[in-house]
């Protein structure tokens, strides 16, 4: 609450150097956080256009991406903040992130955009979320911060388990499928277990009831 930009109550952290007199250059350090991509799709002008504005406005340091998820901008000026949030918000249409007591930026895996074991579309998700709770991620209002993630399978590929306090995990709904060609192809040594990573090396012969079937904790194969 220190600094920040107007209308927004979150997504600027204040920070002072106490030296401010043997180190004038970095007398204010802010940090920026800005909403970042769905499941962190960037392409290389848009990253480009990050860096030249952050290299011009303030230290050019950045961090991408903290358990939060947000594209992390460090160090500016307070006279800095209002000319980065405008050209954020109204050339890269870029939205801040969340930061203090208020909903944090959710974030999502890479979902059905290019993952097979996707349950849901978690891009949709996020965005329908992130957009929907607007007021919530930009004006403090929780005693604490709170986090939505969004998982596709429980591979949990964001960490929503460990990293969120709402956690939106994709599960299975139907009956188990196996593809039994493929398991006897692979028992058969024509599917190469873990790719050939293991090869060149006498591992014994393949026991699909002692690596498989024993260890699936549901018993369901």
């Amino acid at each position: 609450g220190i600094v920040g930009v107007f209308g927004y109550g979150g997504g600027v952290i204040g920070r002072y150097s106490d030296l401010q007199d043997q180190f004038p250059s970095i007398a204010h350090f802010h940090t920026v956080r800005v909403n970042q991509p769905g499941s962190y799709f960037y392409n290389t002008d848009y990253l480009r256009t990050l860096c030249d504005l952050w290299e011009y406005r303030g230290s050019g340091m950045m961090n991408l991406h903290g358990s939060t998820g947000d594209i992390i901008f460090l160090g500016t000026f307070t006279e800095q903040l209002e000319p980065i949030f405008f050209e954020l918000t109204h050339v890269l249409q870029q939205d801040l992130g969340g930061s203090g007591s208020n909903l944090r930026t959710p974030s999502c895996c890479i979902g059905k955009a290019r993952c097979e074991w996707s349950c849901y579309d978690t891009q949709d998700m996020c965005y329908e979320m992130t957009t929907h709770y607007q007021d919530e991620l930009h004006r403090p209002q929780f005693p604490y911060k709170f986090k939505f993630k969004f998982d596709g399978c429980p591979n949990c590929c964001v960490a929503s388990i460990a990293r969120a306090d709402m956690s939106f995990i994709g599960t299975w709904k139907d009956d188990i499928r196996i593809d039994q060609k493929a398991v006897k192809a692979y028992i058969g040594g024509d599917i190469k277990p873990n790719a050939g990573a293991h090869a060149g090396k006498d591992w014994g012969k393949f026991d699909i009831e002692k690596e498989v079937i024993g260890l699936c904790p549901t018993g369901c194969m």
